[in-house]
């Protein structure tokens, strides 16, 4: 090679004050007054410096008079979470929290709730506040918006969902294959017949399931009931009712696959209040507490989210630590882990 560097491997600056002061035409000063909103600044100034702001995609350094880092950093990493209540999550923050007290660095977290303009605040808050890197649980289609924060040197992994436009690290869980070994489970359990309890539809996640659940029926000759097939459940509530519609019909399945552990929770509800829950078989992805304790105990494909943080966490370290790979993704397998509520005998047993 001749030493050329491509444009696209050169990290850019972030944009400094000066810069939106030279761009907007007014002293450093009066850029700062007009970023701190300060009274004083004629309306012609305040307009060409937020001109220059959105321009330059400027982000004030909230941090720049306190204590940090070597390199501008300030010893925190950044988790947008989907949502800290959920077990899922909770376990996620854990691991990334475990790992980060081992270098003295401090997690920052926060929930985005399924929306996209919650997730975009979180990560420019963050960002505003130079954390030296962002684990991210997606709920937008495009994290482009990302970009600017990559090239500039900012390690970025997302956890449970891939990146879309943005060239990162994601770590997976092995959607596809979980729900198949549920369906499978279920089928040689006797049941064809099986409801599928789904997640929105607009998570990919969800989408991953419902094909792994789909491919494994086909894989048995199985082809399930449209009437049998429910999308865009994300609350517990929202799942009860569906649940209880499917099993108060007149040929109700005998089976149910629940592809997320608000799903799941929601689904045993209903069975427990129709007294059906020792005569339907049910497998949820995700494991949730006292899960085993129920009667009977739920069978269910458990993700690892604890084994999910960890390697996110690896990942970021090392490349703060200066390594360098192309960004890949890293898929974490599923377990089945059957308690009984999976292995009740369908009609076909034997």
């Amino acid at each position: 090679m001749d030493g050329a560097v491509s444009n696209s491997t050169i990290a850019r600056a972030r944009p400094t004050l000066r810069d939106v002061a030279l761009l907007a035409g007014v002293s450093t000063k009066t850029a700062s007054r007009v970023v701190n909103g300060e009274p004083g600044v004629s309306p012609s100034k305040i307009t060409a410096v937020q001109r220059a702001i959105t321009q330059l995609d400027y982000r004030p350094n909230f941090t720049a008079s306190s204590l940090r880092r070597a390199g501008g950093r300030s010893a925190a990493i950044a988790a947008v979470l989907e949502d800290l209540a959920n077990p899922f999550s909770s376990a996620l923050h854990r691991a990334l929290e475990d790992a980060a007290r081992e270098r003295e660095v401090l997690i920052f977290a926060g929930s985005v709730d399924e929306s996209p303009e919650r997730e975009r605040d979180l990560v420019r808050a963050f960002t505003m506040r130079q954390a030296d890197a962002l684990v991210v649980v997606p709920a937008s289609d495009n994290q482009s918006y990302l970009m600017g924060d990559v090239n500039a040197g900012t390690p970025v992994v997302f956890v449970d969902r891939p990146p879309v436009g943005l060239p990162v690290d994601a770590v997976l869980t092995d959607n596809h294959d979980g729900a198949a070994a549920a369906a499978h489970h279920l089928v040689r359990h006797g049941h064809r017949d099986i409801a599928y309890l789904g997640d929105l539809q607009t998570i990919s996640t969800a989408r991953q399931r419902f094909r792994g659940f789909k491919e494994a029926l086909s894989d048995h000759g199985i082809r399930p009931d449209a009437a049998n097939i429910v999308h865009d459940l994300h609350t517990e509530r929202d799942s009860e009712e569906a649940a209880r519609r499917l099993l108060t019909r007149e040929s109700p399945p005998t089976a149910l696959f629940t592809s997320q552990n608000l799903v799941t929770i929601g689904a045993i509800r209903a069975l427990q209040q129709l007294g059906r829950q020792q005569q339907v078989a049910l497998v949820g992805f995700d494991d949730f507490p006292l899960a085993d304790l129920l009667q009977p105990g739920v069978t269910v494909v458990a993700q690892n989210p604890s084994e999910m943080g960890r390697v996110a966490a690896s990942l970021i370290f090392r490349r703060l630590d200066g390594e360098q790979w192309q960004p890949r993704t890293h898929l974490v397998p599923t377990r089945l882990i059957a308690r009984g509520s999976g292995e009740i005998a369908g009609p076909h047993r034997g």
